[in-house]
Formats: structure tokens, sequence, C-alpha cells
């Protein structure tokens, strides 16, 4: 199993509306990520807008393209982009920079 953290950045006045969306994640954009391999996915936020999420998965470039041949997500990440900082207006998904993992204790 791969444990995956990696960041996106929210925008400051987004913030409220951000953590508010995801009090009521669509019904069918969890059935697609518990379809497609996500697992204990959690998302933390700081003040400043840094957003650390934490995947775990079989594979995580193979989950990634799953969801992303899911409409559902085609939605969603449409929903989400203009929550996020990125120049490149990319959703969401496309703009995760993933972190080394330096230590684990397990």
């Amino acid at each position: 199993m791969e444990r995956v953290c990696f960041i996106l950045h929210v925008k400051k006045d987004r913030l409220e509306e951000y953590k508010s969306r995801h009090k009521e994640v669509w019904p069918e954009m969890l059935e697609a990520l518990h379809e497609t391999g996500w697992h204990n996915n959690s998302l933390f936020l700081r003040d400043d807008g840094m957003l650390v999420g934490y995947v775990e998965t079989p594979d995580f470039q193979q989950a990634r393209a799953a969801m992303a041949a899911r409409g559902v997500n085609a939605r969603w990440q449409a929903e989400m982009r203009d929550f996020f900082e990125d120049p490149g207006n990319r959703n969401p998904d496309e703009q995760m920079r993933g972190l080394e993992q330096v230590f684990y204790l397990p």
C-alpha cells in the first residue's frame, strides 16, 4: 500500500467555502474514490491556504488515472478549480504535488 502526501494551495478568500463544500461531498464522488482505490483519504487546511492531502492506495498513478476517467470526477474538478491558486488554471487533481516520504514509524 502506498502512502501519498500532497500539497495544493487554496485561495485565502475561499477557505470557508472550500471547507463547507467538503462537509457535503457528493455521494457518487465518494463512491468513485472508494472504487478506484483511494483509502484513508484526508485533507488538512492551514489558514494561509496550504492544503495537505493524504491517501493510501495500492497504486497512486493507477488510482489517479481511474478517477480521471470518471465523469463525476470531471464535474467535481470543474466545480473546485476556482478554489485553488494556479496560474495554469488546471484542475486540482492535476496540480497535486507529491511530497517525498523521509520517515515512517509503523
